[in-house]
């Protein structure tokens, strides 16, 4: 006996089970024609939306029986929104619409809402989150872009010197040639560089620097000008970029340019005359977009003379020279430095705030400071260290110079004007807080030295390390087997 299907019946069957399985399974179903009129809408889901009747909402647009539908957009686009959040008089719902098509053109659409408890979708929205987790921690992880780092505002003071210097990196600034910076060590000339490339037109270009005198000389050519696949034995297989590539469109700061081999110095001048380079191994010429900033505290023209430094790069190099003066030639500048470095040294370690004294301030004026603004600031942190009065005075500035001519009591001016017999002596207003301390702590040390066997005991017995009560005799001119002086103090 020969069985004949019908296949439409049996399609159309199908279809029918399919979604009857959806519309049970699901939290609401509704289908539109092509003018998106309501043609059927499950009792939940138009009990949902105010129709305790579905056949009400029958015939009626879908926007007037749900306000937040986007079935309209399905129909027009004939493209499916396969999962999108619907808002209900009630709660969000997660739902699903897809078009209908017959003969390639669209009829009509189907939506279905899905789900309206999140916990449902809890994997996926755990996922996600995860996910974005993740990717925060990989953006974090990136390395920082090479930006400049300091403007012309990171310059304190307003000395004739430091607005000079100002000045004049402003005009470099505006220049594209190359900029040398001259100077002592410690002066801040990195600081000025980041300063020019950040006020230049290649500001929003990388700023990268390199130290001759930190890099092997073997080894300087490679990160100067990168390394080409294979290039020698044990070299990378893959190429390895150089700063001068990293630095394309921006500047390049060459720190203690004066160290640098005069194997290098060839190279680097055809990068100042010709605008390329090539790397090690590689017959790829590579066109130069940088701007070079040089630095350095050695007598360029000196070495120029005794065969160290070729006088052609100099003379490419020369063409905008730059000065930075010593801390002992801007002295007026001392104290705002001083209130700059102390406020930042407080906000990176809270708690820590310090003051200095005017006598403190101006024993600091006194010094030649061969290390400039980088042994400033060493010799604050020392004097943080090494007292935890919010007061730095003189006494404790000399204890952390640590120079060779101690600062004792006849350094100091007296703790006391004189007063009525009888009566105790009181500290001058002019003198102040820090005077009188000195003066205490002097005596306390002397009495602790005096009634103990050995300095470790005087220390042990203070409260201090035996350095730091080593450094603070030292600074106030005591000798270890000290008496105590009148007035006494109590023990």
């Amino acid at each position: 006996m020969t069985v004949v299907l019908d296949f439409d019946a049996l399609r159309a069957q199908a279809m029918q089970t399919v979604f009857r399985a959806f519309e049970r399974a699901s939290e609401g179903t509704l289908i539109v024609d092509r003018e998106c009129r309501i043609v059927w809408i499950s009792e939940r889901h138009a009990r949902r939306f105010g129709y305790d009747d579905p056949a009400a909402a029958l015939g009626k647009r879908v926007e007037d029986v749900i306000p937040e539908s986007r079935m309209r957009e399905v129909v027009q686009s004939g493209r499916p929104i396969l999962l999108d959040i619907l808002e209900t008089p009630k709660k969000p719902l997660v739902v699903m619409r897809l078009p209908l098509k017959e003969g390639g053109e669209v009829i009509g659409g189907v939506g279905i809402a899905l789900v309206d408890e999140w916990a449902t979708l809890s994997p996926l929205v755990s996922r996600f989150l995860c996910m974005q987790q993740e990717l925060a921690a990989a953006r974090q992880a990136r390395p920082a872009p090479r930006q400049a780092k300091y403007s012309f505002s990171s310059i304190v003071g307003t000395s004739p010197a430091t607005l000079e210097l100002k000045r004049t990196a402003r005009r470099a600034a505006a220049s594209h040639a190359p900029v040398l910076l001259l100077g002592e060590t410690g002066t801040g000339k990195e600081l000025l560089a980041h300063a020019i490339h950040g006020a230049s037109a290649r500001a929003h270009k990388p700023f990268v620097s390199i130290s001759m005198a930190a890099i092997p000389d073997a080894l300087l050519e490679a990160e100067l000008f990168g390394v080409a696949p294979g290039a020698y034995t044990g070299a990378d297989r893959r190429e390895r970029h150089g700063k001068l590539h990293i630095a394309q469109g921006g500047t390049l700061f060459l720190d203690e340019i004066g160290d640098m081999p005069l194997a290098v110095q060839a190279k680097l001048l055809r990068v100042l005359q010709e605008k390329e380079f090539e790397a090690i191994g590689s017959n790829e010429v590579v066109r130069a977009d940088v701007r070079i900033i040089a630095a350095t505290s050695r007598n360029l023209a000196e070495r120029v003379k005794q065969g160290e430094f070729r006088a052609d790069l100099y003379y490419r190099l020369d063409v905008l020279a730059i000065r930075v003066p010593p801390l002992r030639e801007r002295t007026d500048d001392l104290e705002p430095i001083c209130e700059s470095m102390l406020e930042a040294m407080a906000e990176a370690q809270p708690g820590c705030h310090r003051e200095l004294h005017p006598q403190a301030l101006a024993l600091l004026a006194r010094q030649p400071w061969p290390g400039n603004i980088r042994e400033l600031r060493n010799v604050l942190e020392r004097a943080m260290v090494l007292t935890d009065a919010t007061l730095l005075g003189a006494a404790d500035v000399q204890a952390a110079l640590d120079v060779s001519t101690p600062l004792g009591p006849a350094s100091l001016p007296a703790a006391a004007d004189a007063a009525p017999a009888g009566q105790p002596a009181r500290a001058p207003m002019a003198e102040g807080h820090a005077q009188a301390m000195s003066l205490y702590e002097r005596g306390l040390i002397e009495r602790a030295l005096a009634e103990s066997p050995s300095v470790s005991a005087a220390a042990k017995r203070l409260g201090l390390g035996r350095a730091t009560l080593y450094r603070k005799m030292a600074a106030l001119g005591i000798s270890p087997r000290a008496r105590p002086q009148a007035p006494d103090f109590p023990p």
